[in-house]
């Protein structure tokens, strides 16, 4: 089969796989699979399910809109889907409504199982048949489930008469992805399959994890009326008796992932107290009241390298058949990893890809990954070894050329620096290239080896490409990962050798053609490097950072984490902050650079990119900024399929223009 080049505009071809999840019987796997609407404008997602023992993959619904799902049964399955009009009206005006569908994997329509007076953001079966279910609640608009058809008329018209006002009384007022939640709380209740509605949260609690045992429901968030807490709580409640036990109070950990592993209540927590926000968690246990630790691995659990090929969620970590079953980040790559209660660890899976998420069924695992240069697929994992069970995305992996990572790695101040280098397709060794450096988000994240489509167009473009892992990312512990109080200074060290030995090892790259882009982190350097050095002849700086002061009262984690990262506020050392703010430096900005952002960024908020835009336009630099309206911190993830496409087409023709 003769392959043609990648296209800018062919992720909108790839079917994007997640929630994978075993029947209670481990006889079948349902998983949802979404990929973009013919007019670009969103993305449909439907149900499938697996047959275990022969692979055969079905097709369950087929309206474009189950995102998630729970396993009611061997044979049924529940997930949350407006069908009518009047439903979809009613939730479209804010109303708090969710009515769940019931379908069987044996074939038929789905059918309406239960209408809920709730917007639930997440759910779980019970042994008993409830539903343990995560509801957002409005603290102005009170306990609406509990309100006859009055009130509630009453109630939806004060939000009606409200709309074209904003209050705002807490922090954090908005957060990316969510919009306004001032006085919004997201609220653990019970419900059984007639209605019947139990809160079990208090009211200003913000619950953010449930797990299950029987009759007991351990339940984590954080509890505040004014300022969200950095720490967090876990709770016990015991349905039998109505008991509801603080296990951790406010104010000693910061509380990740919750479950129950040989009948104790467990967590991943962080006491912050030696690499800040970013520290690696510990795992304890709860016992007679107090809180243990079990053991600590100086690892990110759950973890992944990142892909801008991934829609939806699932698993990346759980308990199951005694064990604790997680994926992590290690270097350039995900491992899958299986611990024993003593702390001992045996890697069920390594080598070259992601693994995205999984679920576990008497020792069996089944997992979305992309291995190799695949886009995703379901793999079934036994001794190690990946079986590849679907194929979604074999067109694309058959059809089209592709450029595969080569290591590149340095020593950056006694360091090890993991790199890569992508050659364009249709290499050359005799021709001249042009070239883009890629800094990826977080700090605390990390690059790899798995698809990367914006990297994949522009070498299928002709361009090299090139990216590392500089320190201040992930899959290296927490030392690595620490640059708090450091941010442009050691890991633009790194970017710039690895730069430079990426220059010296391909001579085929016209070093006076190199362009630099990075989106958040990858935004706040690719700002900064402008700002320190003329070498780059193009840059495109994505949802950035350019002033520490400004960012750190206007966006959503900003007024704990910049604090955290730059060891100061700006009533402590605003010095510290405006030596750390690419701003500071764009007066000295010549390399022409375009700013993509959005709107309802309320991770790095469209107030960093007008500012560093309006610098360079002020002292004479080239300079472009695309704002993306309706578009959050996610537009290069999971933005509208057309949003993407102009995105990325701005900076093709950006660099195109002055690289090309």
């Amino acid at each position: 089969m003769d392959k043609t080049r990648l296209e800018l505009r062919d992720f909108t071809q790839y079917t994007y796989l997640s929630q994978l999840a075993y029947a209670p019987d481990g006889r079948h796997a349902a998983f949802v699979a979404q990929h973009a609407k013919e007019d670009n404008e969103g993305y449909l997602a439907d149900l499938y399910v697996l047959d275990v023992a022969s692979g055969a993959v079905r097709r369950l619904t087929s309206a474009g809109d189950c995102r998630s799902f729970i396993w009611e049964s061997d044979r049924t399955i529940l997930f949350a889907s407006a069908r009518e009009k009047k439903d979809k009206e009613r939730i479209a005006k804010g109303e708090p409504l969710t009515i769940l569908q019931r379908i069987a994997i044996d074939g038929g329509e789905a059918a309406e199982a239960l209408r809920l007076p709730l917007k639930l953001t997440s759910m779980q079966r019970m042994e008993d048949g409830r539903l343990a279910v995560i509801a957002k609640t409005d603290l102005r608009m009170g306990e609406f489930h509990a309100m006859d058809e009055a009130q509630r008329k009453d109630a939806m018209a004060r939000l009606e008469a409200e709309k074209d006002y904003k209050v705002l009384e807490e922090i954090p007022f908005w957060f990316n992805g969510k919009g306004f939640i001032d006085k919004t709380r997201t609220t653990l209740m019970l419900v059984t399959m007639d209605g019947q509605i139990t809160r079990v949260s208090e009211e200003t609690m913000n619950v953010e994890q449930v797990a299950l045992d029987g009759s007991r429901v351990l339940y984590a968030g954080k509890v505040f009326t004014d300022k969200s807490p950095r720490t967090g709580v876990l709770r016990l409640y015991d349905t039998a008796t109505g008991e509801d036990t603080v296990l951790v109070p406010d104010g000693q950990l910061r509380v990740g992932h919750i479950d129950f592993w040989q009948g104790e209540p467990v967590f991943f927590g962080s006491r912050m107290d030696r690499h800040g926000a970013n520290q690696n968690p510990e795992l304890y246990a709860v016992r007679g009241g107090e809180i243990v630790q079990l053991f600590a691995r100086d690892e990110a659990p759950g973890s992944n390298v990142g892909s801008d090929c991934r829609l939806g969620g699932g698993k990346s970590i759980l308990i199951s058949g005694g064990a604790l079953y997680y994926t992590l980040a290690d270097h350039e790559d995900t491992k899958l990893l299986r611990l024993a209660p003593d702390g001992s660890a045996e890697v069920l899976a390594d080598g070259w890809g992601s693994v995205d998420c999984f679920d576990v069924h008497d020792g069996h695992v089944l997992a979305v990954a992309m291995r190799g240069l695949r886009l995703q697929e379901i793999y079934a994992l036994e001794g190690g070894e990946f079986a590849r069970l679907t194929g979604f995305n074999e067109a694309i992996h058959e059809g089209k050329t592709l450029s595969e990572p080569l290591p590149l790695n340095i020593v950056s101040d006694g360091v090890d620096i993991d790199g890569f280098v992508m050659l364009p397709v249709g290499y050359d060794p005799q021709k001249r290239y042009p070239a883009i450096l890629d800094i990826h988000g977080g700090p605390k994240t990390a690059f790899g080896h798995v698809f990367f489509h914006e990297m994949q167009v522009w070498a299928n473009m002709g361009y090299f490409v090139f990216y590392c892992n500089p320190r201040g990312g992930d899959g290296r512990g927490d030392e690595f990962a620490d640059i708090r109080g450091k941010y442009g200074t050691i890991d633009y060290d790194d970017l710039m050798r690895f730069t430079d030995a990426v220059l010296e090892a391909y001579p085929q790259i016209d070093q006076k053609r190199v362009g630099v882009t990075g989106g958040s982190y990858g935004g706040f350097m690719t700002n900064w490097i402008i700002g320190h050095t003329d070498r780059f002849a193009a840059a495109a700086s994505q949802r950035s950072i350019a002033n520490w002061i400004s960012k750190g009262n206007t966006t959503d984690i900003g007024y704990s984490f910049n604090a955290d990262q730059m060891l100061c506020d700006a009533w402590s050392d605003i010095e510290k902050l405006w030596f750390h703010s690419p701003l500071k430096y764009a007066d000295r900005c010549v390399t022409p650079t375009l700013f993509i952002h959005s709107d309802e960024d309320y991770r790095c908020w469209m107030a960093e990119g007008l500012q560093m835009f309006t610098a360079l336009k002020v002292h004479g630099c080239p300079a472009r900024l695309c704002l993306f309206h309706g578009e959050n911190h996610e537009l290069s993830r999971s933005g509208r399929p057309d949003h993407r496409i102009r995105r990325l087409t701005e900076m093709t023709d950006w660099f195109d223009k002055y690289l090309g």
